[in-house]
């Protein structure tokens, strides 16, 4: 009888792990003073597609993403959890009008010259040839932002679906990486980054399978992170971020196997699961106080559909190659650690 009630016990605790999704050793049901050591997925439970985050001189983080809430909405937390909604970055009077009854998509947001700047995308669905990317400029982060304009439509650059901006520095050159499932394109900047030096000229980096494209520079590799598949078909989509690497920012970028995603090869890094799906369109990986990268992407919740959900995972790494536990969202997690404390709610 004793040996029975033994195995009935460990029948019953295999039931229930094997009910939890774990994530950093953490299962779903957290005890009290656990609870303001973990965070769950989503963070933010409103639609908050294609992410952007900074953290800004008065050491808050700032999100910006597709403007699923009209004129771009923007949100500030101090450890990448708790977010509050603080405004959008334009008004119905300010918001750029390059491209008719178009949406504001997909930012990215730097600090250049002591100046807040936003790239992003405007277009109407379908528009491929007369979508664009523009920049604004705000000298806080909350905003209000300024427009400055255009850098370019598709049919000016001759690349057809020039959206998802990506803006990044290098060797004090400034450039610019963009495109949509018809080629990662990327050109020189102007010193100020509000417009294209003048007799720059585009490169291809990478094949037609991918947008969202975001680099990352660690220890001697470029980490090209992108989308494949599609983004916005709810419960439907196939949205799932892919990486590669390579010694040189224009590539080539590969995969573990050397090859090329110019051929649209590329390794898995975030993928479906359960309860989160379409999972792509990443943000830039920002660390907290011990050192750990954390990137933000959104999903649908299968949970309630309505809308791209902000997700927040830690990216790790192994043998120079980063990835998710599990290739997939985590349902609940440990925080971010800072130093300040101000992750503990």
């Amino acid at each position: 009888m004793k040996i029975s009630c033994q195995i009935i016990q460990l029948l019953f605790l295999l039931l229930f792990l094997s009910g939890c999704k774990t994530a950093g050793g953490l299962n779903e049901t957290p005890s009290p003073q656990d609870e303001n050591m973990v965070y769950r997925n989503p963070v933010v439970d409103r639609s908050l597609p294609d992410p952007t985050v900074i953290r800004a001189k008065d050491g808050n983080f700032y999100l910006y993403a597709t403007e699923d809430t009209r004129n771009t909405p923007i949100f500030r937390s101090p450890n990448l959890v708790d977010w509050t909604f603080v405004g959008t970055a334009f008004t119905d009077q300010t918001r750029p009008s390059f491209e008719p009854k178009g949406g504001i998509w997909a930012p990215d947001i730097n600090y250049i010259n002591g100046t807040y700047v936003l790239y992003y995308s405007m277009s109407v669905w379908g528009g491929e040839w007369t979508c664009g990317i523009g920049v604004a400029t705000a000298d806080s982060p909350e905003g209000p932002f300024t427009d400055r304009g255009k850098l370019f439509r598709s049919n000016e650059i001759g690349v057809q679906n020039s959206i998802d901006p990506f803006y990044i520095e290098e060797k004090g050159k400034r450039y610019l990486f963009w495109g949509s499932f018809r080629g990662i394109y990327a050109i020189e900047l102007a010193d100020d980054g509000l417009s294209v030096k003048p007799g720059a000229e585009k490169r291809q980096i990478a094949g037609t399978a991918y947008e969202g494209v975001y680099i990352h520079k660690r220890n001697g590799y470029y980490y090209l992170f992108a989308s494949v598949g599609s983004c916005c078909e709810g419960l439907k989509s196939t949205y799932t971020t892919v990486v590669g690497r390579s010694k040189n920012l224009f590539g080539p970028y590969t995969d573990k196997q050397g090859r090329s995603m110019m051929e649209n090869h590329h390794e898995l890094l975030i993928q479906r699961n359960s309860r989160f799906v379409g999972t792509g369109h990443n943000s830039e990986i920002v660390q907290d106080s011990k050192g750990q990268d954390w990137m933000f992407y959104h999903a649908y919740s299968v949970e309630n559909p309505k809308g791209r959900r902000l997700i927040l995972d830690q990216i790790r790494w192994k043998e120079g190659w980063p990835y998710v536990v599990d290739n997939s969202p985590s349902f609940m997690a440990p925080r971010p650690i800072f130093n300040n404390q101000n992750n503990i709610k």
